[in-house]
């Protein structure tokens, strides 16, 4: 998971969400100020023995990644605009960045993306990001016929 650990609802319900899982690992990569909260860190992490590693540069985690989660900084979450500004183009995965990763990794973004991925990743088959979009549609539309109770 790269980007903004700190504020991030996506990554905090993720982190939650793939704990239930065996054989999970996370890298975590943020800058200092946007560490992912000590209380995901204790209470979700290693209260469930799961094993994980903080970084800050993305180049150094691209090759062990099987899966990179990025995050947009958001403005919203500052509360100074000096602050957003220094964090905003933190980490910006691009074509030069993706070629340190494996062939398989895949990329996923909760979107909308500002400029954390450079649109020239979008070409690469790697990049699902739009991919899991159009299945969390599937999802919702599935859920709410559920509930609904309607038979299709």
């Amino acid at each position: 998971m790269c980007g903004d650990l700190k504020f991030g609802r996506t990554v905090h319900s993720l982190i939650n969400a793939l704990v239930r899982y065996t054989g999970i690992r996370f890298v975590l990569i943020s800058p200092e100020e946007l560490r992912v909260p000590d209380y995901i860190r204790e209470d979700v992490l290693r209260n469930n023995g799961i094993p994980f590693e903080e970084v800050i540069r993305l180049e150094d985690a691209l090759p062990k990644l099987d899966l990179l989660y990025m995050t947009r900084v958001q403005r919203e979450r500052f509360f100074n605009e000096d602050d957003y500004v220094r964090m905003k183009d933190f980490y910006i995965l691009d074509s030069a960045k993706m070629k340190l990763a494996g062939p398989d990794m895949l990329v996923l973004h909760p979107l909308p993306r500002v400029n954390e991925i450079s649109t020239e990743v979008d070409a690469d088959p790697r990049a699902a990001y739009f991919r899991q979009v159009q299945y969390g549609v599937y999802v919702r539309m599935a859920l709410i016929l559920t509930l609904l109770e309607v038979k299709v």
